[in-house]
Parts: C-alpha cells; structure tokens; sequence
C-alpha cells in the first residue's frame, strides 16, 4: 500500500492505493498518529484503494473517533467492494462517504 498525504492549512488529504490490510494498517496508523494534530478536515481518497480488512476498518474508526473531537472526516471515492465492506459492517452509518 502507498499512502500520499497532501496538507492545505488544516486541511488533510490522504489517497491510498492497494490493500489495507493487517500488514498495513499499522502503517496508515502510524502516520495518522504523526498528521492529526491540528487537523480540522480529514479526506481519505479510496479511488486506488483495492481491499479493506477489518485491521483498516480499525483504523479508520479511530481516525473517525480523533476526528469527531476536532472537526470532520470524509472518505471519498470509494469502489464497489469496499462499500460493500461498509455496508455489512455498519460503517456506512458511522463514516461520510461521498
């Protein structure tokens, strides 16, 4: 998985290509971990993003979670079997997906 981060202001964009998975949800967490401060828009572009394992599914929740405190978070771009994830899973509730 590659991950790009383009920073505007207080805006975060984050694209990601290949798989979130157990192998690299740890890395996306990570660099969550180093971007939020001061964050108040958070944008994940999934239109590369292939899979999503409920290690990714994890991460994302606790970005939504950060997120909830200190502004908003989108995720855009999202394929069909990845909203399929979010579908079954309840996370279409919980997430802005556009």
């Amino acid at each position: 998985m590659t991950i790009d981060k383009k920073l505007e202001g207080t805006k975060l964009e984050i694209t990601l290509e290949g798989r979130l998975d157990t192998i690299t949800a740890p890395t996306l967490e990570g660099e969550l971990k180093q971007s939020l401060d001061g964050i108040t828009e958070l944008v994940f572009d999934f239109g590369k993003l292939e899979y999503i394992s409920s290690a990714g599914l994890r991460v994302l929740l606790a970005a939504q979670k950060i997120m909830n405190k200190q502004g908003s978070m989108i995720i855009k771009n999202v394929n069909d079997v990845i909203n399929d994830v979010f579908e079954v899973t309840g996370f279409s509730d919980i997430l802005t997906i556009e």
